[in-house]
């Protein structure tokens, strides 16, 4: 994007429509890339305002107050820090407020509009405000608290945009437009004493108004993160800082002394000046407040102490059996798409390499994955509902007391969740943590539950090997056996939690604050859309690992070719027969052969690529001129010296219980690093998530032969 072109900065607390705002203003022609020197995603779109002028729109993480206590916090705080220093300040800022919930938004709000910028509200879910017959008078706000302009709109019904558009345009147009005179927060003189070193300190380092330093110290106080950014903005030097540091432990000390707590000075002072200037626009009358509104009256059931867990658990063996029901139908469809496209390859093309490589190498790779994408996007349209409908954070709030007595948090809930479509969003997600050792417990046990692309292989385990057929009643076996994989993940991480948490001490205190965002219906266009991204991302990510990998597998499965044409070409003697062959050993006890040993080779890349193995592992064995299906081939196996079945459901059940636990997907561990800073955490996940994959799967498979299974 054009330098040159002006940036306005987007903000707001989670769950205000901030993200749907950012969308309407850019049509999606967004750029994610990451903040300089860490790994958080900065998302950055273009908005075209008229046909000769465009501004690009940063959307900033969520955030309450620019008093961090996460990461995704401190990133903002570290930003509007910069701004407030004259450095890459943006033309504008787009506050984002929920109408609903006026005076708690406003918050960050006042204190955005203290960094000299031009401050344009965009009144958000005005739908809902006005549905309550309820208004706000958009004039009288804007005079009220001094910004630029307030602009009530719905991103959800999308009205109010152009509106915004218009206000960006004259801020932009205009040269040197002054910043109103704003709504100021009143500290008393007391106050003002006590915290006097600490603002003469910053008065002579930064030279900003009495004002500013008197707000930036309360800052300080309030949490010693704040006072860290000032180090990691190369305001003040180490010595500084240390100076600094003193002073404001002497200071809080006096605060405490007063009887007042100086983690909150700056939150009571800011709320009573917001509530002081807001008491005669008022939007809710007190009978309303007493009353309680439909989703409190929804959540005394979703968030009960035992009810809620109940139905949480019963939403999830719902998801995951239809995952396998509701897909069998399209995945049949793509699975005859693929036979014929093979077939029809090997009619096409002469007998030879390229037909070779295209029918058992290509093809037969990257067909074995396509086959499970309906299940896929199934999986990605339920997690998504759960999200935007709001109960994911009901979810959170319900777990938290649980989170804590196995040295997790609330908010790992959410990381957890995610995991469940892909550790990699999980484990960035677990930057609104703020305590450090329950966000790097949440990352070590994340991968252990079971995403995306562990799903291919439970899919065609079961489906080739576990009866489809009634349990009780009600439920189904094939359903039931998907549902037992992903507890068995889940269960083990929060053991593992329980155990690591005993041995990681805390850097700090941790807090849980979590907004109960109201239940809304989902937007069907952010919906499809989300899910199409997800399963396009899917494609062409996993398409390309899985089409390289093929290619080299079919190489190593196809080579060396016999020296004379006399002598028959085995698959046991090319390159890949012999590395499965070298490993078969150590992997004989878990009821492995030499093929699934090559798949758990090339799974270290991303788990779904074992099943494309294994179809071209069959391609290339099978000497005919048909297309074979790796379900079909998988049943048909036999034991050359047995004459039973080589893969059994007892098999089975010993390679899913594997994949539950191992620890192949490089991309995971690169992510792990990234985010912790170090490669210790990384290797430490792969040992003891190997170990566990082994040891689970051994277990398994010794055990059913010992109780007689099969």
């Amino acid at each position: 994007m054009d330098n040159k072109t002006p940036l306005i900065a987007l903000m707001g607390n989670p769950n205000s429509g901030k993200t749907a705002i950012f969308n309407l203003l850019t049509g999606m022609n967004q750029k994610v890339s990451n903040y300089p020197g860490i790994t958080v995603e900065q998302r950055r779109g273009n908005a075209q305002l008229t046909d000769t002028c465009a501004v690009q729109i940063m959307d900033m993480p969520g955030t309450y107050s620019l008093t961090p206590e996460s990461l995704d916090e401190k990133i903002v705080a570290q930003q509007t820090l910069k701004w407030l220093n004259g450095i890459d300040r943006p033309a504008a800022i787009i506050s984002v407020v929920d109408a609903g919930n006026l005076s708690r938004n406003l918050y960050l709000t006042s204190q955005v509009m203290e960094l000299g910028i031009p401050v344009i509200i965009a009144l958000n879910m005005m739908d809902r405000v006005k549905n309550k017959n309820q208004n706000i008078d958009s004039k009288e706000l804007q005079k009220i608290l001094g910004v630029h302009a307030v602009v009530p709109m719905s991103a959800r019904e999308k009205w109010g945009i152009n509106e915004l558009q218009s206000e960006l345009l004259n801020v932009i147009t205009k040269a040197n437009i002054e910043v109103s005179t704003h709504i100021q927060m009143e500290i008393p003189k007391e106050i003002e004493k006590i915290i006097s070193p600490i603002s003469e300190f910053l008065y002579d380092k930064n030279n900003h108004d009495n004002y500013i330093t008197n707000i930036q110290a309360l800052r300080i106080i309030t949490r010693k993160s704040a006072l860290e950014l000032y180090s990691e903005c190369k305001n003040l030097t180490g010595a500084e800082i240390k100076s600094l540091t003193l002073l404001r432990d002497n200071v809080a000390h006096e605060i405490d002394e007063l009887g007042l707590n100086h983690r909150i000075l700056e939150a009571t002072l800011r709320f009573e000046m917001l509530d002081n200037a807001l008491k005669d626009h008022t939007l809710i009358n007190q009978s309303e407040i007493k009353n309680q509104s439909r989703s409190e009256r929804v959540d005394k059931i979703l968030t009960h102490k035992w009810v809620g867990p109940l139905i949480f658990i019963t939403l999830l063996y719902g998801i995951f059996q239809s995952i396998f029901t509701w897909a069998t139908i399209p995945m049949q469809y793509i699975d005859s798409a693929v036979g014929y496209l093979g077939n029809y390859c090997v009619q096409l093309f002469s007998p030879g390499i390229l037909r070779d490589l295209l029918v058992e190498g290509i093809i037969s790779g990257v067909g074995a994955i396509l086959i499970f994408l309906p299940q896929i996007l199934i999986l990605m349209f339920f997690m998504t509902i759960l999200e935007d409908t709001g109960y994911m954070a009901r979810v959170a709030f319900m777990m938290d007391k649980l989170m804590n007595k196995i040295g997790l948090h609330g908010k790992s809930v959410l990381p957890l969740m995610s995991g469940y479509a892909c550790a990699i969003p999980g484990i960035m997600a677990t930057r609104t943590i703020d305590s450090w050792k329950e966000r790097l417990i949440t990352i070590i046990v994340l991968p252990l539950i079971s995403c995306s692309a562990r799903l291919p292989v439970y899919t065609l385990m079961i489906g080739a090997f576990i009866p489809n057929k009634p349990i009780l009643g009600f439920l189904n076996l094939q359903g039931l056996t998907m549902v037992l994989m992903y507890f068995l993940g889940t269960v083990t991480a929060m053991v593992i939690a329980a155990i690591i948490s005993r041995f990681i001490e805390g850097k700090g205190k941790s807090s849980f604050v979590m907004e109960m965002p109201p239940y809304r219906m989902p937007l069907a266009v952010s919906l499809f859309r989300q899910v199409y991204t997800r399963g396009k991302l899917f494609v062409i990510n996993a398409g390309k690992i899985i089409m390289a990998i093929s290619i080299v597998l079919w190489f190593l499965a196809s080579f060396p070719k016999p020296d004379s044409d006399e002598e028959s070409f085995s698959i046991q003697n090319s390159y890949a027969g012999k590395i499965g062959h070298a490993i078969e050993p150590v992997i004989a006890p878990l009821g492995f052969d030499w093929k699934i040993g090559v798949g758990l080779i090339t799974s270290f890349a991303a788990r779904e690529v074992m099943v494309s193995t294994l179809a071209t592992l069959y391609n290339v064995e099978d000497e005919g001129d048909d297309f074979v299906g790796i379900t079909e081939a998988l049943k048909n196996e036999v034991n050359p010296l047995t004459g039973l079945p080589k893969y059994t459901p007892l098999v089975a059940l010993s390679i899913m219980v594997f994949y539950v636990y191992a620890a192949q997907c490089m991309a995971t561990f690169a992510i792990v690093k990234n985010e912790t800073n170090s490669w210790k955490w990384p290797l430490i996940m792969i040992v003891y998530m190997t170990g566990l994959a082994y040891i689970g799967s051994l277990l398994v498979y010794q055990g059913g032969q010992m109780l007689g299974f099969t």
